[in-house]
């Protein structure tokens, strides 16, 4: 399997999550809509970097990845990477208290989150995944016999 292919994969997921996500936020369930978003955000991102050659890390939050290997991206993708990157690290933060709650203060997950804070979550995992989506778009288009 190559990169695009994976790249592929990964944004079909991510899609999968958008979706998922805004079915949470229209129920309520603003814990489960942020943790989707979270993934969302970590499996476009990771689409992005293996699109360009870059072996994704393991671990969840890849902004600083992205903003290391900023060089290989087009100049539109680059310019946005501070911002792709904010995203990632917020989200990041909220992956294990949107799934668990907070232990020490006794407050399951369902309890952490408002309409609010879910709805600005779900709004930027979109436009993350969006933009992902593009430079997808963009760089199959550019290189040939890419499938």
């Amino acid at each position: 399997m190559n990169n695009v292919e994976m790249a592929k994969g990964y944004l079909e997921e991510a899609y999968r999550r958008i979706k998922t996500a805004k079915i949470a936020l229209g129920e309520k369930a603003y814990a489960y809509c942020i943790r989707q978003c979270q993934e969302a955000v970590e499996l476009a991102l990771k689409a992005a970097l293996r699109l360009y050659g870059i072996e994704p890390p393991k671990w969840h939050d890849v902004g600083p990845i992205l903003v290391r290997f900023k060089n290989r991206f087009p100049h539109w993708f680059r310019e946005i990477i501070p911002e792709l990157a904010t995203t990632s690290r917020w989200l990041g933060r909220e992956r294990e208290p949107s799934m668990y709650g907070d232990e020490e203060l006794g407050l399951p997950p369902t309890e952490l989150y408002t309409e609010p804070y879910a709805a600005k979550a779900y709004e930027s995992a979109h436009t993350l995944v969006k933009v992902v989506m593009k430079l997808l778009k963009e760089y199959t288009s550019a290189t040939p016999n890419s499938f």
